[in-house]
């Protein structure tokens, strides 16, 4: 078993803060998750902080709790991501229909809520999403070269070279390359 410097096993500690983060998820206390999964309160508390490390057992009862197989849950904590993303490493995609083009800069990963995308659009274009990925995505989108038009709860934000608008994206949403030259911008997704 690997350890980090104060002797926990990097696992358990992962594995720690991705149970808070699920309890978190749900709103429930540390009492509430304790009434739902028959596991006391000081144990979900310790497991939680890496104090111990989680039995089957426990793990078993707080994955039916959350509806999700003990598999899923060790596939979220059992490989950190790597720290860093190489150029060439960095998944491109073009919808040629759109003239959008899509490189992930920072691709997600099950261990990490954000992520990084270079997004250009060609002079005219206009792609429209009639719903979000994930209801209350947060998004920040930085203009790096041109202008963009970007459409959100019936709202038009025109931003120019340098701008920065930031939203979390609960229905539609439209984006509009509003330059002669096209738009190139970057796009900070963070999962709720």
């Amino acid at each position: 078993m690997r350890t980090d410097g104060d002797g926990t096993d990097p696992v358990d500690t992962r594995l720690g803060v991705r149970l808070a983060e699920l309890r978190a998820e749900h709103g429930w206390s540390l009492g509430e998750l304790a009434e739902r999964s028959g596991v006391s309160r000081s144990t979900l508390s310790r497991a939680e902080r890496a104090e111990i490390s989680p039995t089957a057992s426990l793990l078993n009862r707080l994955c039916a709790v959350y509806g999700r197989t003990m598999s899923q849950l060790l596939s979220e904590v059992e490989a950190e991501p790597s720290p860093v993303v190489r150029a060439t490493d960095q998944p491109r995609w073009q919808d040629q229909a759109s003239g959008f083009v899509r490189r992930s800069v920072s691709p997600p990963h099950s261990a990490l809520r954000g992520e990084l995308v270079e997004a250009r659009l060609s002079p005219g274009a206009d792609i429209a999403y009639d719903r979000p990925p994930v209801t209350g995505l947060e998004q920040h989108i930085w203009v790096l070269e041109g202008a963009l038009d970007v459409t959100a709860q019936d709202t038009e934000h025109h931003l120019g070279t340098g701008d920065c608008l930031r939203m979390r994206v609960w229905g539609p949403t439209r984006f509009r390359s509003a330059a002669p030259e096209g738009v190139r911008y970057l796009l900070a997704v963070v999962r709720p």
